[in-house]
């Protein structure tokens, strides 16, 4: 190739490819600053993206267990709340039936009680119809036990089993048509008060466990989410400090490499000098 030709400029070639690369480089340092990421697209950083994006995808599914367990704890609580409300209403009927048992008691007093007793006994059906949630009741006869999501992938789940306090059921032994209308009616009611008292207590103890287990693992999902979330800033968010001082050094070169182009190309116009 010719040294001197006013057809080829290979130092405004050189020059020019420079500053292109530089004027690259600016871009990218831009887009990190305007985004915030150093990987902000597959095309930026295939293999880390890919991993980024997984991650991202177990975050967000995440969200998905936190509403599930929340949805868990509050079918939860309500359910504990009513059944703390058939607690109360057992001790009061309890305190009924231990009055009526009395032989000595007159026929009005008797009567009185055994209207006490049956509106608190029907106060417990009340109850229990009652600790809905979203559809769900875990205190009914057969009620919905609470099957919450543990992990991002549906593969774990927490389960929390119903607690009949029905009439006539497992804990709430009392059936719907019992009274205290008699000495030794209400003498044998007292002893079945005292049983469902007992089993009631050892139910609700179940329901506490589980909405304690509930917290807690929805204490650990945050914990995971935001672990998660930590790594994937790690994996894709730029260090600004950086960018900043690589962005200032880049418009440096720029403008020298506009500078070199530009004397690369008036280097051809000393060759008229030689025609003169």
């Amino acid at each position: 190739m010719a040294l001197n030709s006013v057809n080829t400029n290979t130092g405004a070639l050189i020059a020019l490819q420079n500053l292109n690369s530089t004027n690259n480089e600016l871009s990218n340092v831009q887009a990190r600053i305007n985004t915030g990421k150093k990987v902000g697209s597959a095309k930026d950083n295939g293999a880390i993206w890919a991993i980024a994006q997984n991650q991202r995808g177990t975050s967000q599914a995440l969200n998905a267990v936190k509403d599930s367990l929340q949805r868990g704890q509050s079918t939860i609580d309500v359910a504990i709340a009513a059944g703390e409300t058939v607690s109360d209403l057992l001790i009061q009927m309890k305190e009924k039936a231990l009055a009526a048992s009395d032989a000595t008691l007159d026929t009005a007093s008797r009567t009185a009680l055994n209207e006490d007793f049956k509106a608190l006994r029907d106060q417990i059906t009340k109850a229990v119809t009652n600790a809905d949630f979203n559809g769900s009741n875990m205190l009914k006869a057969s009620g919905n036990t609470v099957t919450a999501l543990a992990n991002a992938d549906g593969s774990s789940k927490i389960t929390v089993a119903a607690q009949s306090l029905a009439l006539g059921g497992a804990n709430v032994t009392i059936a719907a048509t019992n009274g205290i209308g008699m000495a030794t009616t209400a003498a044998t009611m007292v002893t079945t008060v005292t049983t469902s008292i007992t089993n009631v207590g050892a139910a609700l103890a179940k329901l506490g466990t589980g909405a304690k287990a509930l917290e807690s693992h929805l204490t650990f999902v945050g914990k995971l989410q935001d672990s998660l979330d930590a790594g994937v800033g790690n994996l894709v968010d730029a260090d600004l400090a950086k960018e900043s001082a690589r962005l200032q050094a880049l418009q440096t070169k720029q403008q020298l490499g506009v500078q070199a182009l530009s004397i690369a190309n008036s280097s051809t116009s000393a060759l008229l000098g030689l025609f003169r």
